[in-house]
């Protein structure tokens, strides 16, 4: 058998590795080099040390960082909401209730619909720089629109989520509708996903009915997150880390008992200024949670409702300037720790043995990324060590 092919990625300004043995936290190296063999990174360092290759590729002094990972996202679903957005802007409360409007389109959709669509939200990220998306389910809530909707988005990603509890539907009896979840909307979805969520928040599911379904996904073999703290103060986080969940999204309003609990059980917390911007609500405030300890990851929660974005450039940007994020602690919570956040040890870092999921940057350096807000930087994305951008 032959080995594989060689690429020599040289020229570079500044390449990110987020190399754990290193002492800064990006583990930045100038005037560097890559060498991808085949889908993984096979070398890194000063491009005056580096070793020959089959392909040599000068990216012109550019910054090269891992691909973005965007572990919290909703791609399937039909329609839009811009008239909800648009009656925020003039002053009304979000509420967890719109939902049900995406729900009525995406059931009236067909499955072609459905992927077509996705298909070009995903296009969008690669387009900036995303890698790795996870995306849910959470627009059909019956068993067959359930299954259809994980069904759509496995064919795009392996990171798929089972979130029937998204919301109760219109005229359903709450506790009949958890039964359904955990019972045959679980045992249809199962074969289609790798997680299972629910929105832990007043509107949609209390503690309980979030514990019942979750410790339900479990048995069945799918691993646990959760929406929680997104609206209100509540025990949605402290839940979640009570059950060692690997992640909490969205944390936004969040009690000192909250961070100790998850400072303490290691959950990361997810944020998503995507949709404070969106929803005119308050930032999470990130930089309490990284001075406490805690991890904290950045994902878009590209969604019809409350956060319509599929670009993590402007969520790190929204991160620099409304959370007390440095640029640095920015992409690294959209590369390094999002990769935690799925529990992924693959991606995340551009170090020997990981695969070659890249981004090219027209910039000298990572901090463009916050300095250049809404500026299209992204000129080349790479995937399992090949050109996808």
């Amino acid at each position: 058998m032959s080995n594989p092919m060689t690429t020599l990625l040289t020229n570079i300004a500044e390449l990110v590795t987020n190399d754990p043995e290193a002492t800064d936290l990006l583990g930045l190296i100038e005037n560097a080099a890559v060498v991808v063999e085949g889908s993984q990174v096979a070398w890194i360092g000063p491009a005056a040390e580096a070793p020959d290759a089959d392909v040599r590729v000068d990216l012109g002094g550019r910054t090269v960082l891992p691909g973005f990972v965007d572990s919290h996202s909703h791609l399937v679903f039909a329609g839009h909401r811009a008239e909800e957005f648009t009656a925020r802007m003039a002053g009304q409360k979000y509420a967890a209730g719109g939902i049900r409007t995406t729900v009525a389109a995406t059931r009236a959709a067909t499955d072609e619909q459905l992927s077509a669509n996705v298909a070009h939200l995903m296009k969008e990220m690669r387009a900036q720089g995303t890698t790795t998306v996870e995306i849910k389910s959470g627009y059909g809530l019956t068993v067959h629109d359930e299954a259809r909707s994980l069904a759509v988005a496995r064919q795009f990603t392996e990171e798929t989520t089972y979130l029937g509890a998204h919301v109760v539907p219109a005229g359903s009896d709450p506790g009949e509708y958890v039964d359904l979840v955990t019972g045959p909307m679980l045992e249809a979805a199962a074969p289609h996903a790798r997680w299972i969520d629910a929105f832990c928040e007043e509107g949609a599911f209390d503690a309980d009915q979030a514990r019942t379904i979750l410790t339900a996904g479990q048995a069945a073999g799918l691993r646990p997150r959760l929406h929680a703290n997104q609206l209100t103060y509540g025990p949605g986080v402290r839940l979640a880390a009570e059950l060692g969940l690997t992640a909490v999204d969205h944390c936004t309003h969040l009690s000192p008992a909250d961070v100790d609990a998850l400072r303490d059980s290691g959950t990361i917390a997810t944020l998503l200024p995507g949709v404070e911007f969106s929803t005119r609500q308050p930032y999470p405030d990130a930089r309490a949670l990284l001075d406490a300890g805690v991890s904290v990851a950045l994902a878009s929660d590209c969604n019809p409702g409350s956060c319509f974005t599929s670009s993590v450039p402007f969520c790190i940007a929204l991160a620099v300037r409304e959370m007390g994020m440095t640029p640095a602690e920015a992409v690294y919570a959209a590369t390094a720790t999002g990769a935690a956040a799925l529990d992924r040890h693959d991606i995340g870092r551009l170090i020997p043995g990981k695969r070659a999921d890249l981004i090219v940057l027209d910039a000298p350096t990572h901090a463009h990324l916050a300095y250049r807000p809404g500026v299209p930087l992204v000129t080349q994305t790479w995937i399992a060590g090949r050109p996808s951008l």
